[in-house]
């Protein structure tokens, strides 16, 4: 069984709907699956077709189960550390040694965010300190929210939020915006602090205070944080893949198909695009999966 038509790195919605389409199309696939899943940390997934408000856990395990019934999948719950070109495909080694070989290769290994260090920001991530307006915004709705200075991308975020409720762009002690961000901030209502930010306050996961140094408190409900992310994994460096600078972090250059530069190995979900979703993740998923068995046919 280490002999694959094709291997999928990651068993998250791109990787389990790449996997799905390759064994509908009776080649024999290897799921590896790390079980971190980007959106571990939130109860509830939003905007995912007949799915608004599932578990993002339960939706995977669905998932998982579903793919798993055809005969020719393969699940190894482990971690993909390095891959190779070989002759007539890809190596692909784990971390209890083991080596896996395959015809082709589906990078779907995710992102993770690298969180601002502010004492009870990490907890409440997920929950009441969120990252995209689409799928958590309508629930916080008219409520207090806030966006925290990271990058100069945090000025159209806060530009965005303001479309679910009023707004404050935390500066957290950066400088402020240049005149022309300025006047869009005030068009849109934007308030903006400029203080340094200290602390997160409020019941278990929520949120209700931010601090701000000296000790002044100001009531929130949501934090939202255009957060740089970087790759679960070295493999798209390791085979020399193609990378593009996105607004957040490094991402896979892929084409229409999701194919990468480098021939035999595609690509999907969030580590190929700007704008995450566990809806786009899933569609490109399909797209590596069927693209990978035409290679395997033409």
């Amino acid at each position: 069984m280490n002999r694959h038509d094709a291997i999928v790195v990651g068993g998250s919605f791109a990787g389990l709907s790449a996997a799905m389409y390759i064994a509908r199309a009776r080649r024999s696939v290897c799921v590896i699956d790390a079980g971190r899943p980007r959106n571990r940390f939130s109860e509830h997934s939003h905007g995912f077709f007949t799915q608004d408000g599932s578990a993002p856990g339960t939706m995977l395990a669905t998932a998982r189960a579903q793919v798993a019934a055809y005969p020719t999948v393969h699940f190894i719950d482990g971690k993909a550390v390095n891959a190779v070109k070989q002759e007539d495909g890809y190596s692909v080694a784990l971390a209890d040694g083991e080596v896996l070989e395959g015809a082709r290769l589906v990078l779907a290994f995710g992102i993770s965010d690298e969180l601002p260090d502010v004492p009870g920001l990490a907890e409440r991530w997920g929950k009441s300190v969120l990252h995209c307006p689409y799928c958590h915004g309508f629930e916080f709705s008219s409520q207090r929210l806030g966006v925290l200075h990271v990058s100069p991308m945090s000025v159209h975020q806060a530009l965005l939020i303001a479309e679910w409720g009023p707004t404050t762009l935390y500066l957290d002690g950066a400088s402020e915006p240049d005149a022309a961000a300025l006047a869009a901030l005030e068009k849109r209502g934007v308030a903006i602090e400029a203080a340094p930010v200290k602390a997160l306050h409020g019941a278990g996961t929520g949120l209700s205070a931010i601090e701000l140094a000296g000790g002044r408190m100001a009531d929130l409900d949501a934090l939202y944080i255009g957060t740089r992310t970087r790759f679960n994994s070295a493999i798209a460096e390791q085979l020399d893949c193609e990378l593009d600078e996105a607004p957040f972090g490094p991402i896979v250059r892929t084409n229409d198909q999701k194919a990468t530069s480098v021939a035999g190995v595609y690509a999907a979900g969030d580590i190929t695009r700007g704008a995450h979703s566990a809806t786009f993740a899933s569609a490109d998923g399909v797209m590596a999966g069927t693209a990978l068995h035409r290679s395997l046919v033409f």
